[in-house]
């Protein structure tokens, strides 16, 4: 079974940063992608970025493009989200998932484990 723990969300302005982390258990964390999505009200969860499991190749959705930055420390099993220039339409919850191998997949059915979520508010 593998455990994924997302932190970092919270209440921001517009124009403002945060960054989320995703802690997922097992020792074989380096060989899957990771990949952020997110949940806003009324809406159907939506891509937001992924990276490979060497973090060589990483994926975004167009609307976060130039916005957002996605990493990860395959040393502690953690993947980041970096997000700038956040806007009230970035509102939402955002959950961590784990895939498979290979390339990083958009598809919400590529990943098979997923975390709680973090709220990340942004005000106008």
């Amino acid at each position: 079974q593998v455990h994924v723990v997302e932190s970092g969300g919270g209440l921001v302005q517009a124009g403002g940063s945060l960054r989320l982390s995703c802690a997922a258990s097992g020792r074989t964390f380096s060989s899957y992608v990771m990949g952020w999505f997110r949940l806003a009200p009324g809406k159907e969860r939506e891509f937001v970025a992924a990276i490979s499991g060497s973090g060589g190749i990483t994926s975004y959705a167009d609307s976060v493009k130039g916005r957002f930055t996605i990493s990860r420390d395959n040393g502690k099993n953690t993947v980041y989200l970096q997000m700038n220039s956040l806007k009230p339409e970035d509102t939402a919850v955002y959950s961590c998932a784990v895939g498979s191998v290979g390339y990083p997949t958009q598809e919400k059915y590529g990943y098979h484990y997923w975390g709680q979520g973090t709220q990340v508010t942004v005000s106008s």
